[in-house]
C-alpha cells in the first residue's frame, strides 16, 4: 500500500514539473508575441527580459568565446605540431647529409693518405686493399685484407699504410690474404737507423704496445753514443724480407745492454695499429739470391 502510495506521488510531482515547464514555455511565449505585435519597450517585459534574457545572452555568449578560444588553440597546437613534423624531417634529412659529408671526408682523407704514402715510394709497384677481419685484440697484429691470389698477391710482399710499415703477407686465398704486422709478438724486422746507418733488429712486442704502445729493438752497436731519441728507423738493406727503406717508426728510449757492447731500446711506431683499414701491399717480392750475388760481385777485385 505504501509502494503504490510513493509511486503515485512520485507520478503527482513529475505531472506537475511538466504543466509547471509547460507553463513557463507558454507565458515566455506570451511576452514573446506580445513585444513583437505591440512593440512594447518598456514596462514589465522590458524587465522580465532583461532578467531572464540578458544573463542568458552573456551565458551564451561567454560559452561562445571559450568554445571559439579553445577552437583557436586547437588550430594553432595543431600547426605547430605539423610545423614541428616537418622540421624534424628536415633535421633528419640533415643529420643523415652530415653523416654521409663525414664518412665522404674520413674516406677522401684515408685516399690522400694512401695516395702521399704512394708517392713517397714511388719505385715499388703497389695495390691497394680492404681490411676485412682482424683478431680480437685492440691491435691490429694480425688482420685480413680484400686481395688474394686472383690480385697476383703472394706471400712475403710488404704492406704498408699511414706513412709507414704494417707487415707482410703470411698467407693468400684467392681472395683474401692474411698480414702479419710488425707489432706482433712473433715478428722479427732487420732494421737502419737513418742517422748513423747503424742496423739492429726490431722486435714485436704486445705487452709494450699495451702499455706505452711502443715496440722494441736488439743488437745496436753504438760505441761512440750516436743514436739518440728520435732517430728515424726504417727496414734495412740486409733484409731478407722487407723492402730497403720503408719507415718503421722513432727512437723512443735505449739503454746499453749487459754486455756493455750493445744497447737495446723502444721505437714508436709510425702506423697508427689501432685503426687500420686500407693499406697498400708492395707486389716486388724482395730477391735475396739477386741481393747476394750483387753483394758478392761487389766484393770481387
Amino acid at each position: 500500500m505504501s509502494r503504490f502510495r510513493s509511486r503515485s506521488r512520485n507520478k503527482k510531482k513529475q505531472i506537475s514539473t511538466k504543466y509547471l515547464l509547460f507553463i513557463m514555455t507558454f507565458v515566455c511565449l506570451v511576452f514573446i508575441v506580445l513585444g513583437l505585435t505591440l512593440n512594447i519597450s518598456g514596462g514589465p517585459l522590458k524587465t522580465i527580459a532583461g532578467y531572464v534574457f540578458v544573463p542568458m545572452q552573456r551565458g551564451i555568449n561567454l560559452a561562445g568565446n571559450n568554445l571559439s578560444l579553445k577552437m583557436n588553440d586547437f588550430r594553432t597546437l595543431s600547426e605547430v605540431l605539423e610545423e614541428n613534423a616537418r622540421l624534424q624531417e628536415q633535421v633528419d634529412e640533415l643529420t643523415v647529409e652530415l653523416t654521409t659529408l663525414k664518412l665522404e671526408r674520413y674516406e677522401l682523407e684515408n685516399y690522400r693518405e694512401l695516395f702521399e704514402l704512394n708517392e713517397k715510394y714511388p719505385s715499388y709497384e703497389k695495390v691497394a686493399a680492404n681490411v676485412i677481419a682482424k683478431d680480437t685484440s685492440n691491435w691490429f697484429d694480425t688482420f685480413t685484407v680484400d686481395r688474394g691470389k686472383n690480385d697476383s698477391i703472394t706471400v712475403g710482399m710488404n704492406v704498408i699504410a699511414g706513412s709507414g710499415l704494417v707487415g707482410i703477407v703470411t698467407d693468400v686465398g684467392p681472395n683474401y690474404a692474411k698480414i702479419r704486422s710488425i707489432i706482433d709478438d712473433s715478428c722479427k724486422v732487420s732494421a737502419m737507423v737513418t742517422s748513423t746507418q747503424d742496423n739492429i733488429i726490431v722486435n714485436g712486442n704486445l705487452q709494450t704496445m699495451n702499455v706505452n704502445g711502443v715496440i722494441t729493438f736488439s743488437g745496436l752497436r753504438d760505441e761512440d753514443n750516436l743514436v739518440h731519441i728520435g732517430d728515424q728507423v726504417v727496414t734495412s738493406y740486409v733484409s731478407d724480407q722487407y723492402q730497403q727503406g720503408i719507415l718503421i717508426g722513432y727512437i723512443s728510449s735505449i739503454e746499453a745492454d749487459s754486455n756493455d757492447l750493445t744497447k737495446s731500446g723502444t721505437i714508436t711506431p709510425v702506423v697508427d695499429f689501432e685503426h687500420i683499414e686500407e693499406v697498400l701491399i708492395i707486389t716486388d717480392v724482395k730477391d735475396v739470391d739477386k741481393l747476394l750475388s750483387e753483394e758478392e760481385e761487389a766484393s770481387l777485385p
